[in-house]
């Protein structure tokens, strides 16, 4: 069927690969969030936000029932979110977020993944000062409404950053203003569409092509694991 079949059929395999990794990722949140705060929406921002998000990103109504009924039953799986660290070949640095039910398993994959590609699996922490933890809205823009002056507003709760995509508006914010943040917004009206914590790089590395190829097979292997969630870098 010649090669641009077989490069639409290869994007479009990816892109449901991505697909199914954002909807297991989300199913793992939801029951997180459900475990920690009960599973009504209504008392439970966390899980309220979650729901948007899967909606946006299109995961079924039932997956989002059946994932809120799950980790309501008594032999719900207990998931942990852990924080993995290391160094990728040619000194990228990754931040590996996950969440588990067998941290056992957990680690032994992670671990063999740097070993496979030449990377090197570090100890927590040691990454920290390499990244600013970031949280971000995407929100529906309201007609008329004054950037600046929302900025203004926005300032206490520690926004740093805004700006307009068409009809959305983006914001980012510092990790811990996520809870006085989302509240605000909810109370002045604004439609959240999605949310999501971000690990974002205060410096980055450029690196050749031949470079990139290697560390982007320990990103995608990584990324390929069903625990995984996140993978940050710190690739230019």
């Amino acid at each position: 069927m010649g090669r641009a079949f077989e490069y639409r059929k290869a994007r479009k395999m990816k892109r449901w690969g991505n697909m199914a990794r954002v909807f297991t990722r989300l199913t793992k949140e939801v029951e997180i969030a459900v475990k920690s705060g009960g599973g009504d929406p209504s008392t439970n921002s966390k899980l309220r936000l979650l729901i948007q998000t899967a909606r946006t990103e299109n995961m079924p109504k039932e997956n989002i029932e059946r994932a809120i009924k799950r980790a309501t039953e008594k032999d719900a799986a207990d998931y942990k979110e852990m924080v993995y660290e290391g160094y990728a070949p040619h000194g990228i640095a990754l931040v590996i977020e996950t969440a588990t039910d067998n941290t056992t398993r957990t680690v032994a994959n992670v671990r063999s993944y740097f070993n496979k590609y030449n990377g090197s699996l570090g100890t927590s922490g040691m990454l920290d000062f390499m990244f600013d933890r970031k949280c971000n809205f995407k929100v529906l823009a309201k007609p008329g409404m004054d950037l600046e002056e929302l900025e203004l507003e926005l300032i206490d709760f520690g926004v740093d950053e805004l700006f307009i995509d068409e009809d959305e508006l983006l914001i980012y914010a510092e990790f811990q203003n996520f809870g006085p943040l989302q509240k605000h917004l909810e109370e002045n009206k604004f439609e959240i569409k999605s949310f999501a914590f971000e690990r974002i790089p205060n410096d980055t590395k450029e690196l050749t092509p031949e470079q990139l190829i290697d560390v982007e097979k320990l990103i995608e292997r990584l990324e390929d694991d069903d625990d995984v969630t996140n993978v940050f870098h710190n690739i230019r």
